[in-house]
């Protein structure tokens, strides 16, 4: 047997209140991707290995000004969406309304890691929503990619893409640009 969408046809508002009242087991991550409410389960070792190796890459050359979060939900407006990357940059005043989520706008940098059931969440969905927000980097470290572990980093959003990437294989060191300026040394990612 299988289970139809629960709120199928509901509207922005019906479907936020839903997502609001949530209570996810622990680790679990809850968004609103296209209109719907996807929960994903929480990530493996190799996974948070990698968040933390590129946070405390960025964290020496952090002004004071700028913040770092893990899982913090952004929105991506003009579309309804509530996404979660792995790590998000944005500047702490970013942090003072009251619905805990960061407007897309205000965001510097988001980096997703991909897990393979989810792989293609991160280098479509994702991808298309930070740039609708105008997300000026996106960096997406892809652990699943066809040839080979990969890392790039997107710039310059407009409209629904990003019109410049670079990528590098795992174990090439890649540049994140202003207001970051620091080189994520990827030698040691677990593949």
């Amino acid at each position: 047997m299988s289970a139809a969408p629960a709120l199928q046809d509901s509207s922005w508002d019906e479907l936020v209140e839903v997502f609001e009242h949530l209570d996810p087991p622990e680790g679990w991550r809850a968004e609103i991707i296209d209109g719907r409410i996807v929960m994903s389960p929480p990530p493996a070792p190799k996974h948070n290995l990698i968040a933390d190796s590129v946070q405390r890459s960025i964290y020496p050359a952090l002004p004071r000004d700028i913040v770092l979060f893990q899982t913090a939900g952004v929105s991506a407006p003009p579309f309804p969406g509530q996404y979660v990357p792995d790590l998000i940059a944005f500047p702490r005043d970013a942090t003072e309304g009251e619905s805990g989520v960061i407007p897309g706008e205000a965001a510097l940098l988001a980096m997703e890691i991909t897990s393979k059931g989810y792989a293609d969440t991160g280098r479509t969905r994702k991808l298309h929503a930070y740039a609708r927000a105008a997300i000026p980097l996106y960096l997406l470290i892809d652990r699943f990619a066809d040839r080979w572990p990969t890392v790039t980093l997107y710039s310059d959003p407009a409209e629904d893409v990003y019109r410049a990437a670079r990528a590098v294989p795992f174990g090439k060191p890649l540049i994140l640009p202003g207001p970051f300026d620091v080189t994520i040394e990827t030698a040691d990612f677990p593949r």
